[in-house]
């Protein structure tokens, strides 16, 4: 596999708040520092959040691509997450990202493939893969009547 490129480019606005941008994309997203810190903004993402969506998108972007490989059909995937900031050693550090995606199936019978379905994208994903952060898993699985 080749080398790819993703461009990502931040221009600093006033305070503790800058606009990021890609020339592959069209959408621009306003960033800040998090209230928790000095000078720190609410209701603008943060470093901290866009860390931990990019865990939760590069999971579900592999649970896709390997329930679809797999001919595996579920109705539907929703994941929700939290990124976990401790600070060790006089460092601040994301520790953890948890992982907590719902899937619901059709069959009963589903149940075994699809929590195998689910580790396996939690191992395969590429983001995951990339940090230091212990990434944990605690799938839900329901069968809809």
């Amino acid at each position: 596999m080749e080398n790819h490129v993703y461009n990502v480019n931040l221009e600093w606005n006033s305070d503790r708040k800058g606009t990021m941008s890609s020339p592959e994309l069209p959408i621009n997203i306003e960033v800040a520092t998090p209230p928790e810190f000095d000078k720190g903004m609410p209701n603008i993402w943060s470093p901290e959040h866009l860390f931990t969506a990019s865990v939760v998108s590069c999971f579900m972007t592999t649970f896709l691509a390997i329930a679809e490989y797999s001919k595996f059909d579920f109705i539907s995937f929703k994941c929700n997450s939290q990124g976990i900031l401790e600070k060790i050693d006089g460092k601040y550090l994301m520790t953890k990202i948890i992982l907590s995606p719902e899937l619901i199936i059709d069959n009963q019978d589903k149940i075994e493939k699809a929590k195998r379905i689910l580790e396996k994208s939690e191992a395969a994903c590429l983001i995951s893969n990339s940090i230091k952060s212990e990434v944990e898993l605690r799938a839900i699985i329901n069968v809809e009547n």
